[in-house]
C-alpha cells in the first residue's frame, strides 16, 4: 500500500495537508487487517508532521516537490519505480500521473476551479482541466471529503455514484488541550475587553472578507466589538489591508496554540465562505465550542447542520446572527459539540479504510 503525498509541500496545500495527514493517522487506529502504508512525501513533510512516522513509513524523494514540473517529471520517474510492486497506489492530491500505477484511489478535494475558474490563473485552470478528468476516470475509487464534493463529482465527470466515496476529515477532541488562554491573547494581540468574531481563512475572493468588512461597517457597528481575522495571505489581501476600521484586526498566521484560543474565547466563528469542499474549521470550531455562522454554499449546510447558524450570504441574513448567537449560545456550544463527534480521525480513518477496502475488491 503507498500514499502518494509528493504534492502536499508543508505549509502550501492549505487545509488539504491536515486532511490526509490526520487519515492516516485515524487509519492506524482501524481494528485488523491493519494498513500499515508507505508514505512518498514531499520534502519537509515528515519534520511538519512527525506523528505521521509512527504510524507509516515515510519516504521522501531526492527532487524537490514544489515545483509542479518537477513533481510532474517525479511521479512519472521516481514514483514509478516506487509503486511497481504495490497492492495499492492512492495519489492524494487531486491528479495522478499519466501512467500511474494500477489500481489506484484519488482523492478530489473540491471542483473549485469549475465553479470558479475566475479565481484561478489561466495555466492553473488549463492543467487542472487537462489532469483532473482523466485522473478520475482512471482511477478505480475516487475519495471525496463530503457529499456535496461527491454529487459534482459523478456530475462533472460522469463516474459511477458507486465508485466515488465519502472520507470526511477528521478533528480530535484533543485539538482542545493546546488553548493559549484568553487574557494572553487579549493582551498579545491588543484585542480590548469587548467581544471577539473569528474568522479563520486566507484571504483569497471566494472566502468573502469583503462580506464581514461590509457587515462591520452597516450592522455590526458595536464600538468594543473585534473581528479577528487569522490565515495566510491570498489573492484578496489588498481588499482587507485596505480596511481602516480599527476595529478588525488582521493578525495573520498565528500559533496552532493561539488559534485554538482565540476560536475558544470567540462570541462566534463567522464563515461566510462561497465555496468549501469540506470545512474543516468549522468542525474545529465545534470542537473548540465557538458557536459557528456560516453560508449556506455548497457543503456547508451538510456539514453543519442545525449545529450553528446557516444563512444565505446576504447583509439583511446576517444582520442579527450576532445576537441570535448571544441568546442561544450554550444550545449552540452544546450542539457543536454533539457534531464534532461525526468527525473524529478515528471516523474518517475507518472510512479510508472502507474505501481501500473496495479498491481492492473492484480491481
Amino acid at each position: 500500500m503507498l500514499v502518494n503525498m509528493l504534492w502536499c509541500v508543508p505549509g502550501g496545500v492549505g487545509g488539504s495537508e491536515e486532511y490526509l495527514v490526520r487519515q492516516l493517522l485515524g487509519l492506524a487506529e482501524q481494528p485488523p487487517p491493519n494498513w500499515h502504508p508507505t508514505v512518498v512525501a514531499a520534502r519537509g513533510l515528515a519534520a511538519a508532521h512527525p506523528e505521521l512516522i509512527a504510524v507509516a513509513d515515510v519516504v521522501e524523494p531526492s527532487f524537490d516537490s514544489s515545483s509542479r514540473l518537477r513533481r510532474m517529471v517525479g511521479e512519472a520517474t521516481w514514483l514509478r519505480q516506487h509503486s511497481g510492486e504495490a497492492t495499492l497506489v492512492h495519489h492524494g492530491g487531486g491528479t495522478a500521473p499519466m501512467r500511474a500505477h494500477l489500481p489506484y484511489v484519488l482523492t478530489i478535494h473540491d471542483l473549485q476551479f469549475r465553479t470558479y475558474p475566475q479565481y484561478f490563473s489561466r495555466h492553473k485552470r488549463a492543467y487542472l482541466s487537462a489532469v483532473v478528468a482523466p485522473s478520475v476516470r482512471r482511477a478505480t475509487v475516487v475519495a471525496v471529503p463530503s457529499e456535496y464534493v461527491r454529487e459534482s463529482v459523478v456530475r462533472a465527470y460522469d463516474v459511477s455514484p458507486d465508485r466515488v466515496m465519502v472520507v470526511p476529515h477528521g478533528i480530535e477532541p484533543t485539538l482542545a488541550a493546546e488553548v493559549t488562554p484568553a487574557a494572553d491573547l487579549r493582551r498579545r494581540y491588543r484585542l480590548g475587553e469587548g467581544p471577539i468574531i473569528v474568522y479563520p481563512a486566507v484571504t483569497h475572493p471566494h472566502k468573502r472578507h469583503d462580506f464581514l468588512l461590509q457587515m462591520m461597517r452597516e450592522h455590526w457597528t458595536d464600538p468594543a466589538l473585534r473581528l479577528v481575522l487569522t490565515g495566510g495571505e491570498g489573492q484578496a489581501e489588498a481588499t482587507v489591508a485596505a480596511c481602516a476600521d480599527s476595529r478588525v484586526l488582521r493578525v495573520g498566521r498565528v500559533p496552532p496554540a493561539d488559534r485554538n484560543g482565540l476560536l475558544a474565547m470567540a462570541d462566534a466563528m463567522v464563515f461566510p465562505s462561497e465555496y468549501e469542499g469540506f470545512g474543516a474549521p468549522l468542525i474545529e470550531a465545534m470542537t473548540l465550542g465557538a458557536p459557528v455562522v456560516c453560508s449556506d454554499a455548497t457543503c456547508m449546510p451538510q456539514i453543519v447542520g442545525d449545529a450553528g447558524l446557516v444563512r444565505p450570504l446576504s447583509p439583511h441574513a446576517w444582520a442579527t446572527v450576532l445576537d441570535e448567537v448571544g441568546h442561544r449560545r450554550a444550545e449552540l456550544v452544546a450542539a457543536g459539540h454533539r457534531r464534532a463527534q461525526d468527525f473524529t480521525t478515528q471516523a474518517s480513518g475507518a472510512a479510508l479504510a472502507t474505501v481501500y477496502a473496495r479498491a481492492l475488491q473492484l480491481s
